[in-house]
């Protein structure tokens, strides 16, 4: 067999599971996020695939296969093409010969309801549920991690058509069970997990989470199984605000206190009772930029993926459809916008600059609260060259998070540098912001919202599958209905359902290894056995291993023989590295009709009769998979 292992890790490979896919040989790096499935990689992608589709078939799903080559004219449909090619920025896209837009299918949401609207026409047909297993295409920014965050990857996603939000339940239900089943038969430990829906959309999500100190992914749950969550979906209870020291309103100065912690060092107060203002940068999808302002309590962090989805919602007011960036600006930002003189670090919840409008020679703004020099900079006609008013909305879009709602005698900026103000009250000093959003990031030790007894704990995990209750926003874009008993028509609820089927067979590494190589859950392992023989000269010891390497294979347990003109100690380490679970060796133990049987997970070695070798074997392994 094409067979080469390597003694270094390679370079380029940053995690343990990488490192060790590498070095025992199952991939090969052919660009960057690119990589050929070699054939011991290959043999533990079909077994992941087969439970896949076992599973999938169970709960009455039919495999067909869609095209990887998708025309342009669907995503714009159903209103994605921008959103993948730009906000998102992950489709290849290109221009054919008749100088049509094409895309590498990263998802197949349009294709399947194009298909849906054609062939789906009476309820008389519902539920369906259709899946396939293929190769998708998404350009990430960092390919990293081999087959972790790719280019280029193998997924089992599924679509599910309903008459209605209950029948939908039903089915993405099913798919839930059928998903801990995969994972469950993979030999996986894992989580589900409540998850943000992202550009998929939809109204309702759940990820699976795979079990990994070197995930990506942080989730938070809590000890008596009612809770998970994926943090950039969690929810919690904040810590209890602590009494305010201030009961007067008062401007103080407060040289180098830019951050909560040395603000609150130098007041002598909690961060509890600060409220800071965090200012984004917000790019829209028609090229407006919005400055948002958020005021959240002092000791909570802004979730920014929870920030994108509440400004997402407000891109209608900006003439958009979605969000392309939310960033903090950097000064380079802050310059091009014209506002680098802004008192970063004591800015107050009521700054409110208007851009120049260079379409007229008026201004409008509020600015009886911003010092003389923010002012010039902003409205000075020779300071942003960069910027038009249709590239910049005319004011800030101010934010409240809920934890700063109802904070009595707080601290805040005074916008002005090295100045900040105690004692301030909302309808007293300041005005609240009309949108009050939940954009807190939950974290290890906060309370549980079902229980506040219990308190959120955190474990990091590889996501490898996620499921979507999408409902109804790609049908009514796409126009697939169907005809309901009464002949209204109606569009069709959806569903969606994918597993990274090569991303499960990593995470199965990243979560199972040691020293000395990977161990693999005897359900997805490339082979189940490999006989070793240490001396090849030894006529005795290479008849039993071909013997028992017949025996075994013709009794389904799927074994390598290494016959190889190799010491004894590099096939052992081979073995190890490459992490098949049964080692067998013909070695001293024949003189006394034994062979040698070492677990790979536990490394207990075992002296067993070789007439017992097969049963022995066929035993531990249906026990393993039970």
């Amino acid at each position: 067999m094409l067979f080469v292992t390597l003694r270094d890790d390679p370079a380029d490979a940053e995690i343990p599971s990488h490192k060790l896919l590498l070095r025992a040989g199952y991939i090969r790096r052919i660009g960057s996020g690119v990589y050929a499935y070699l054939p011991l990689m290959w043999r533990v992608l079909q077994k992941v695939s087969q439970i896949v589709r076992q599973e999938m078939n169970a709960a009455g799903g039919q495999e067909c296969l869609l095209p990887q080559l998708q025309p342009a004219d669907l995503w714009k449909e159903s209103g994605r093409w921008d959103t993948y090619t730009k906000a998102e920025g992950i489709m290849f896209a290109l221009k054919d010969r008749r100088d049509q837009e094409q895309a590498l299918g990263p998802t197949h949401e349009e294709v399947i309801t194009a298909i849906a609207r054609d062939m789906i026409r009476s309820y008389r047909q519902l539920p369906q549920l259709l899946y396939q297993i293929q190769t998708k295409f998404r350009d990430e920014i960092r390919p990293r991690f081999g087959l972790m965050r790719g280019r280029e990857f193998i997924m089992k996603d599924a679509y599910s058509f309903n008459i209605d939000e209950e029948s939908l339940e039903k089915s993405y239900q099913d798919m839930h069970t059928a998903y801990c089943n995969i994972l469950r038969r993979s030999g996986l430990a894992f989580r589900a997990v409540q998850a943000d829906s992202g550009a998929i959309g939809g109204s309702a999500s759940q990820e699976f989470m795979v079990l990994a100190e070197a995930g990506e992914d942080e989730v938070l749950y809590t000890e008596d199984g009612q809770y998970a969550a994926n943090v950039e979906k969690a929810v919690s209870l904040p810590p209890e605000v602590e009494p305010s020291p201030f009961t007067s309103y008062e401007k103080r100065e407060t040289p180098e206190s830019q951050t909560i912690e040395k603000l609150c060092q130098f007041l002598k107060c909690s961060p509890t009772q600060v409220v800071k203002n965090v200012l984004y940068q917000t790019i829209f999808d028609n090229g407006t930029t919005v400055l948002v302002l958020v005021s959240i309590r002092g000791d909570q962090e802004v979730n920014e993926v929870k920030l994108q989805n509440e400004l997402t919602k407000l891109a209608p007011k900006y003439g958009a459809k979605t969000v392309i960036k939310v960033a903090v600006p950097d000064a380079e930002d802050l310059k091009k916008l014209a506002v680098e003189s802004l008192p970063l670090g004591y800015i107050a919840p009521d700054i409110a600059i208007s851009i120049r409008d260079r379409d007229s020679d008026t201004t409008t703004a509020t600015i009886d609260t911003i010092p003389d020099s923010v002012t010039r900079s902003v409205f000075d006609s020779n300071e942003n060259p960069h910027k038009s008013a249709k590239d910049v909305a005319p004011r800030f879009l101010c934010l409240v998070d809920k934890t700063a709602v109802d904070l009595k005698n707080f601290v805040t900026g005074a916008n002005e540098s090295g100045y900040h103000v105690v004692g301030a009250n909302w309808g007293e000093q300041f005005q609240l912001p009309e949108l009050a959003v939940d954009v807190r990031k939950a974290k290890l030790g906060d309370r549980a919202i079902h229980n506040p007894e219990q308190t959120l704990q955190s474990a990091r995990g590889i996501e490898v599958g996620h499921i979507f209750q999408l409902g109804i926003k790609y049908s009514i874009a796409m126009g697939a209905t169907y005809t309901n008993e009464q002949g209204e028509e109606k569009p069709l609820f959806m569903g969606c359902y994918g597993v990274g089927v090569s991303r499960l067979a990593q995470a199965a590494v990243e979560q199972s290894y040691d020293q000395d190589g990977i161990i693999w859950p005897v359900a997805i392992a490339p082979y189940h056995a490999i006989v070793t023989i240490p001396n090849i000269n030894d006529t005795q010891q290479v008849e039993i291993a071909e013997k028992l390497y017949a025996q075994l294979n013709q009794a389904g347990v799927e074994t390598l023989l290494d016959d190889r003109n190799e010491r004894a100690g590099v096939k052992f380490k081979d073995a190890d590295l490459i992490g098949i679970p049964y080692r067998i060796v013909t070695g001293r133990a024949i003189a006394n009709g034994k062979v040698e049987v070492v677990e790979r997970k536990s490394r207990k070695s075992h002296e067993i009769a070789i007439a017992e070798v097969v049963s022995t074997l066929k035993q531990w392994m249906n026990e393993a998979m039970s």
